[in-house]
């Protein structure tokens, strides 16, 4: 079976399947990642290291029996753990940092089966929603080349849509799998809060707030990766979440999601509307939701936006300040002015006059526009927006060099994703078309906390009747021109 055929034609429920029969080796799937990434990545950028030798030590020997066996995956450059690889977050100050032992979400992969190949590129800290850091350079978009990622999942989505595995790890801690899903045409489910665990702790008080999973070509992908990373540690700080009746997340897919009562809206919370190529999507897919039987109207939850914008920022700033200066205390010395990116610099140095009173009030605002958005589940089981208000943007608009830039241009990129950071909800990006410049477009789902199930149940119910490539064509840019 050739390279374009196992790749193309298998997502890694299929690739598993394949090993499962016998019909393919995990080396010969592997073989095929590995000329994929030599062919690939040169071009797109999406890795920052790799570890083709031993994973091909590991995919030769005695894998565990999991659902996932022998399935090639990549796990993005932060917020994960690999023995033996640098951990960079995307900054120069942590370059050399190499990590002892695998962190908890790595661990739960390799016991699923899964062969680690490599990292995958992040925007420094993931404080971006774009992924251009100054260490690694910019991922480039599969779509287009001159376009982004999206962030800070970046470089995760540019190597599965630019067709080099089925899927890679992702994190999201205000927008970050679901906005590179919408920027490179894939499927990117945000869990539930406590829904996984944090990966050693690392991220601290930022916990709260993000949360990995993945970004996936298919809905069936997201759920058996879910099923494998799901369920607390030791000890965990946030209550356990029941799983689907179902037993397992994939198999909740064999049940259709029944007649759901779908609120959306067009404009976020402000009553700016987005692009018309995203409004356009969204009535698309409020048209179809209605056509398959569920109960569609115009309608959206409340918040406080402003606040919740300030409450998100100095919560994750006061984790990433902390990360810093743990560092320096390793290193043993000063912060230089190369270890930072000038807009990362900004927010360090911000942060470091933040008072105990400040954080405090942080978090209870997190509290409080969970209870604002919570309401309006009462009346209805899924809302549908945007996932992104703007189109697609260029390399080079989101600037960390430029703090003026990143101050005129991020915001707009979490309109309708950070509040379910805040909130704690489920939401999931699903691909609904294309602009008229030929790039990704996407619609996000929002349910209540640990409604991840009929999130799953509904995507793949629109990934029936509306179906999206999962991959952009290679040579890269044939149909984004």
């Amino acid at each position: 079976m050739g390279t374009g055929e196992l790749l193309d034609d298998n997502d890694a429920v299929g690739l598993a399947e394949l090993v499962r029969q016998g019909t393919v080796k995990p080396i010969e799937i592997l073989d095929a990642v590995i000329t994929r990434i030599e062919e690939r990545d040169p071009t797109l950028r999406a890795f920052v290291s790799t570890r083709f030798e031993a994973a091909r030590a590991e995919a030769e020997g005695t894998l565990p029996d999991g659902p996932l066996r022998g399935v090639p995956f990549a796990v993005k450059d932060l917020g994960c753990d690999v023995a033996g690889m640098v951990s960079t977050h995307g900054s120069r100050l942590f370059a050399d940092a190499v990590a002892e032992r695998d962190g908890a979400l790595a661990a739960r992969y390799r016991r699923a089966g899964l062969v680690i190949v490599g990292k995958t590129n992040t925007p420094e800290f993931g404080k971006n929603a774009s992924t251009e850091p100054l260490l690694h350079g910019p991922s480039h978009n599969p779509w287009r080349t001159t376009h982004s990622t999206g962030g800070s999942s970046g470089g995760s989505a540019a190597a599965v849509a630019g067709g080099m595995l089925p899927a890679a790890h992702a994190n999201d801690g205000g927008g970050s799998i679901r906005i590179p899903a919408a920027c490179c045409g894939l499927f990117g489910l945000k869990p539930s809060r406590g829904r996984v665990p944090d990966d050693h702790g690392v991220s601290g008080l930022a916990y709260p707030l993000a949360i990995a999973h993945a970004v996936t070509r298919t809905v069936r992908d997201s759920a058996a990766l879910l099923d494998v990373v799901a369920g607390p540690l030791p000890g965990e700080p946030y209550a356990t979440l029941p799983m689907p009746a179902a037993g397992s997340f994939l198999a909740a897919l064999d049940t259709a999601p029944g007649r759901l009562r779908i609120g959306f809206a067009t404009a976020n919370v402000d009553g700016t509307a987005a692009h018309p190529a995203a409004v356009a999507a969204v009535e698309r897919t409020a048209a179809l939701l209605a056509e398959l039987g569920h109960r569609v109207e115009e309608g959206a939850p409340v918040w406080d936006g402003p606040a919740t914008g300030r409450a998100l920022g100095q919560v994750m700033a006061a984790a990433t300040h902390a990360q810093i200066e743990d560092r320096l205390a390793e290193l043993g010395r000063e912060l230089r002015e190369d270890d930072l990116e000038p807009f990362t610099r900004v927010i360090h140095e911000h942060t470091a006059g933040m008072r105990g009173q400040d954080l405090v009030r942080a978090l209870q605002t997190v509290v409080r526009i969970g209870r604002e958005v919570a309401p309006f589940f009462d009346a209805h089981d899924v809302w549908l927006s945007p996932t992104l208000g703007v189109p697609v943007p260029e390399l080079g608009v989101l600037d960390t060099s430029n703090p003026a830039s990143m101050y005129a241009h991020a915001a707009k990129m979490t309109w309708f994703t950070s509040v379910f950071n805040v909130s704690g909800l489920p939401a999931a990006s699903v691909p609904a078309g294309f602009d008229e410049a030929g790039l990704p477009v996407a619609i996000q789902l929002t349910g209540r906390l640990g409604a991840e199930a009929e999130l799953l149940r509904l995507a793949a119910q629109l990934e029936e009747a509306a179906p999206w490539p999962g991959q952009a064509p290679w040579p890269t840019g044939v149909a984004g021109g």
